[in-house]
């Protein structure tokens, strides 16, 4: 089975549907036979390239609504975070630009599979929730790079050039021929779609239905019935 994941690497509701979609897992009897691989989604391609804005005030700027209010709303999503386990600084994140982040996760889905990938996915999101730093930043990326167990070397010549930018643009392309208009998105199978942070009951319940059809039970005509045949006991006659 593989769990194809759109997510941006500065979406807190990524950070806390990653851990839903793990905690599923973790409970999930086929889950060393799950595939988990990250697309990419940006979620403001314009974005500074080496942000210093706080995102807060972006944010309350981009949906009309005063900081007070925003700001309310941003700690509700910090408690949120905490019962997942997780640290979110949202009042410190700046607003930058992920595209650097979307290319080097390819390098690592290139260079050592899913698996690496998904560390170096792990360590992007830590850097920006819970160490509030500037995933725009090559040389904050390279740190992510080398923590997740890929060569400096190689990510440096990936982020001084455009190397994955046509598999970037690819990825976006995809999500929204899903009809995908915000992150996270999860594809199961390429035949679930699941919408959003949901609980992960919800990513439990996708996940056994996805491996029983794709796994369907052997249908045995005749069962029950006598029919000639030999078992332990010998050979009827």
């Amino acid at each position: 089975m593989q769990i194809e994941i759109w997510s941006d690497v500065v979406c807190p509701w990524c950070y806390v549907g990653k851990r839903r979609l793990e905690s599923a897992l973790a409970d999930f009897e086929h889950a060393d036979e799950v595939e988990v691989v990250y697309r990419s989604f940006e979620l403001d391609p314009s974005a500074p390239h080496h942000g210093h804005e706080k995102t807060l005030p972006q944010l309350a700027r981009k949906y009309g609504r005063p900081e007070d209010e925003m700001r309310q709303m941003v700690a509700s999503l910090v408690e949120t975070g905490a019962e997942e386990g997780l640290e979110l600084r949202l009042f410190d994140t700046v607003h930058t630009n992920t595209v650097d982040a979307h290319r080097l996760l390819h390098h690592a889905l290139a260079v050592g599979g899913p698996a690496q990938q998904r560390a170096l996915k792990e360590e992007l999101l830590a850097a920006y929730f819970s160490r509030a730093e500037d995933v725009g930043d090559h040389d904050v990326l390279v740190a992510a790079a080398r923590a997740a167990g890929l060569e400096e070397g190689p990510a440096r010549a990936v982020l001084a050039g455009q190397a994955h930018a046509e598999e970037v643009a690819a990825d976006v392309e995809q999500a929204r021929a899903y009809g995908a208009t915000g992150v996270p998105f999860f594809v199961v199978d390429r035949r679930y779609g699941i919408s959003g942070a949901q609980p992960a009951d919800v990513f439990a319940q996708v996940l056994r239905t996805a491996w029983t059809e794709a796994h369907p039970p052997l249908q045995v005509v005749g069962a029950g019935e006598a029919g000639e045949a030999c078992g332990p006991d010998g050979c009827a006659l």
